[in-house]
């Protein structure tokens, strides 16, 4: 390209005819040129717009590939050069691709290496640091590692020197952990020893005292991270994942140590590190919290680091009970103020030692959020809520006797907590009632958990006043009430109303008429009604999964069940968005039995995907002729889908329903793994409940291991 021009061409290409993250591409010629603009403003509006549309949250396009020759121009031509050559070295990182075929991007950026590999010998240290890192994501060796090598010879500024070791590591592990070793003694600039380190682990050679002691001579390690390695933006918890990743013991043992010590470590910044990388542990290794709890313990020497672990505390739940002792003292500090930093501390605590917490939340209920969210969404593998405490109801029952002082998400918290306690909490049921007009749907779930079990003289108080808002048109209350003493007629008059709205409580209307089986038969038109058969969409998809079950309860009908889920299944062929929505559908496939044998077809071609296949299995486990089942192919597929926590609760209903006769050797061993592996499997989600799922995921994978008497499984 000639570099004096390079923007030449621009307009020959067919640009609206392509597309980005936003759809067409025809406003890429006009950014292009904005980022040529001696406007700095302009240019920098459109580099950030080009990083939003050919490298949109680090998806590449058919358009970023044929933006590539003219940002390499570009580049070159020394405008914004740093910044151009960061993102074309993104969209040649990139392996998120839509629209493009595979590696087309990246090969694009590698053909225009002739005019980015000159910029590692560029005067400007920043320009040459970029120019490694972009080249070496084209993963073109034979033509960039030479340069790099090259250029290694010659870096003398320390960052950009770090970045070509870890260019040349990317392209040839090996070659890079030859270097690597001979740069980790203390004469070397600690970014390049940082980045040897890095080499070290990704070369997977074996961790040797020498690289533990460079390890911990760099910390605090923060300042020496790069701004191009978003990977690596925790240099310790990074290094400490990569030891745990191998999956051996003495790695493990050596990550641990390394946590061990920043942990105790005199220097503020570097415990902070040390905490982070603990965190990372725990979620990524089931040993680590009963290993490094004292650890943390001994680390919380101030507020600020009572604090800043009090999150961690919380998701080890009991375990991280020898630190229950230095979260109290700041728990209980000023209970009746706002004190954000108490709130999380007796939150932690709430989570670790609950009787211990439920006195400082009784007496702080009101200035404590984070508490009582914590409370109210108390959960533990034996218990069902947070435990009773006498207390904490009477502060709960004041709470809700004010109920215009009360907003945001208490009321959800206050009513959750006495609906986890039953029977126990009837004295609150005035109070309850008396919310019902304010609170309706939280009021009167509640309702129905504590009058169930109570006094007759309580739960006829509670009726009478449920059923006078159900004779309003409330639905919570219409429900409650039938679930308490099963009178349908208000039910069905707020459902039928509900589902010709189609709005507000659409979808608990949906769920609850069809949980009233035949008795909601008069409910059926409504539902079909609702049907949306011409949508795509992710929401219309789960909608008509949901009135499909319904109708299907409703009428005792199957065969229109079919049909829709018939027409689910093949619209969401058309939504890429759509793998859970299919997923869904197989599971609502399930509940119809041989009836829904016509879907075999639909349910079979959702094995290949880890998300959809455990619904799939446990629909065709249903569905289809025993004999025409490959159990062990079906068991296989499931195992898959837990291994790369894709569903991996949905692959143990999955192997539930197969039962032990569909496993063999090979998936016992797969199944061990699940169960006494020191590696989470869990490892996606909401981050309060990864630990937690995955504990039970290890307790359903023993489980499933129990029947078999093949003990190398073990």
């Amino acid at each position: 390209m000639d570099l004096v021009h390079p923007l030449d061409g621009l307009d020959a290409r067919p640009w609206s005819s392509l597309s980005h993250a936003y759809g067409s591409a025809e406003d890429v010629p006009e950014l292009l040129r904005a980022l040529m603009a001696a406007d700095a403003d302009a240019a920098d509006e459109a580099l950030s717009e080009l990083y939003g549309s050919v490298l949109h949250q680090g998806t590449v396009y058919a358009a970023s590939a044929e933006a590539v020759p003219f940002l390499a121009g570009i580049a070159a031509a020394g405008h914004r050069t740093a910044d151009v050559l960061a993102l074309l070295g993104g969209m040649a990182e990139s392996e998120d691709e839509y629209g493009v075929a595979p590696g087309a991007v990246r090969q694009a950026v590698a053909d225009q290496l002739p005019s980015l590999l000159p910029l590692l010998a560029s005067p400007e240290p920043e320009v040459r640091r970029t120019a490694a890192w972009t080249v070496s994501h084209t993963r073109a060796t034979g033509i960039a590692l030479p340069a790099l090598r090259t250029r290694w010879d010659q870096e003398p500024e320390p960052a950009a020197r770090a970045e070509v070791l870890a260019g040349i590591a990317r392209l040839d592990p090996q070659d890079g952990a030859a270097l690597a070793a001979a740069t980790l003694e203390p004469s070397h600039p600690a970014e390049v020893r940082m980045a040897a380190v890095f080499a070290c682990l990704d070369a997977d050679v074996p961790w040797t005292e020498a690289m533990h002691t460079t390890m911990l001579s760099l910390l605090p390690a923060d300042p020496l991270r790069s701004d191009l390695d978003l990977e690596r933006g925790e240099p310790l918890a990074y290094v400490v994942e990569a030891l745990l990743g191998r999956g051996r013991r003495m790695a493990r043992k050596m990550a641990f140590a390394l946590v061990d010590a920043a942990l105790h470590d005199e220097r503020a910044e570097v415990r902070a590190e040390g905490l982070w990388a603990a965190d990372r542990a725990c979620m990524l290794s089931r040993s680590a919290p009963r290993r490094l709890v004292w650890n943390l313990r001994a680390a919380a020497v101030d507020e600020e680091a009572v604090v800043a672990m009090s999150s961690l505390l919380g998701r080890l739940g009991s375990v991280a009970a020898p630190a229950a002792d230095a979260l109290a003292p700041l728990a209980g500090r000023n209970l009746d103020q706002d004190d954000d930093h108490a709130d999380r501390a007796l939150a932690a605590l709430v989570l670790v030692a609950p009787a211990q917490a439920a006195p400082l939340l009784a007496a702080g209920i009101e200035r404590r959020p984070r508490a009582l969210d914590a409370a109210a969404g108390f959960r533990r593998p034996k218990d069902s809520a947070f435990p009773f405490d006498g207390e904490l109801l009477d502060a709960v029952r004041d709470r809700l006797a004010r109920p215009e002082d009360v907003s945001g998400n208490e009321p959800w918290q206050l009513t959750h907590l006495l609906a986890g306690w039953g029977a126990e909490a009837a004295p609150a049921l005035p109070e309850l009632c008396a919310a019902l007009p304010r609170f309706p749907g939280q009021a009167a779930r509640a309702i129905t958990s504590v009058a169930a079990d109570c006094a007759p003289a309580d739960r006829a108080r509670a009726v009478i006043s449920l059923r006078a808002r159900a004779e309003q048109g409330v639905l919570p209350a219409a429900k409650a009430l039938y679930d308490l003493v099963g009178e349908t007629a208000p039910l069905l008059r707020c459902l039928e109303q509900e589902l010709r709205r189609g709005a507000g409580e659409f979808r608990e209307a949906v769920r609850t008429a069809g949980a009233l089986g035949t008795r909601g038969a008069v409910l059926a038109p409504a539902l079909r009604a609702a049907l949306s058969p011409d949508n795509d969409t992710t929401p219309a998809l789960d909608k008509d999964t949901e009135l499909a079950e319904a109708l299907w309860r409703v009428t005792g009908e199957a065969d229109e069940a079919v049909a829709v889920l018939d027409s689910v299944f093949t619209r969401a062929g058309q939504n890429p968005w759509s793998r859970w929505s299919v997923a869904r559908a197989a599971r609502t496939t399930a509940l119809l039995g041989p009836a829904a044998q016509p879907l075999t077809a639909r349910l079979e071609a959702a094995l290949d995907d880890p998300a959809q296949a455990p619904a799939a299995v446990l629909a065709l486990t249903a569905v289809a002729e025993p004999g025409s089942l490959d159990r062990t192919a079906l068991a296989a597929a499931a195992l898959r889908s837990a291994e790369v926590d894709a569903d991996p609760a949905g692959a143990c209903d999955a192997l539930e329903a197969l039962g032990p006769d569909a496993l063999t050797g090979d998936h016992l061993r797969r199944l061990a793994v699940l169960a006494d592996g020191d590696a989470r499997i869990v490892r996606s989600g909401v981050e309060d409940h990864v630990i937690g799922q995955d504990n039970a995921l290890r307790e359903r994978a023993g489980a499933l291991l129990a029947p078999s008497t093949d003990t190398a499984a073990r």
